[in-house]
């Protein structure tokens, strides 16, 4: 049950991958975005969010204890987890403008590849930078500072969409 559960918290081992193994966790947690969209169903991206983070606390905190380390780099279930965080504003957006789901061809495929490209580094930059409150609430314990972190990032990420949507809309 404990090397399940490390083998989870590591991304069945993406997080051992070097250099930047966080990177290599948020691609993995592109696999679970996609998974998300799959069904087309707003409730299952939002059940598959929170699911995601409780599932990340719980077993971020024992690969923790299993490690001895305080957040230890090779853990990068909280990058994956947060991912589908970061998609959340251009998925409610095409919700609410098209009645539809984003689809994985909107999301992977043409100009969207380009959004898609800077969602994800607009993460890694925020998970990397670790402005206010980031940093910050590292200091929780065990698993909630691993997996809170990211998530700050990921609604960073939705900020940071939004003024960019907001402005092209404006001097379009």
């Amino acid at each position: 049950m404990r090397s399940v559960a490390l083998l989870l918290a590591q991304g069945f081992g993406v997080g051992r991958l070097r250099p930047a193994p966080g990177t290599w966790g948020s691609v993995l947690g592109l696999l679970w975005v996609t998974v998300l969209l799959l069904p087309g169903s707003l409730w299952f991206y939002w059940a598959g969010m929170a699911a995601g983070f409780a599932v990340c606390v719980w077993l971020c905190d024992l690969a923790e204890k299993l490690i001895g380390k305080k957040d230890p780099s090779s853990v990068v279930l909280d990058e994956v987890a947060a991912m589908p965080l970061c998609f959340l504003a251009p998925v409610l957006s095409a919700r609410l403008t098209t009645g539809a789901m984003e689809s994985l061809t909107l999301l992977f495929s043409g100009q969207n590849c380009l959004r898609t490209l800077a969602l994800f580094v607009a993460f890694r930059v925020f998970d990397v930078w670790k402005p206010w409150p980031i940093r910050q609430s590292q200091r929780l314990p065990g698993g909630w500072g691993i997996t809170v972190d990211d998530f700050i990032a990921a609604f960073y990420v939705n900020l940071a969409w939004l003024a960019t949507s907001t402005l092209i809309r404006v001097w379009g």
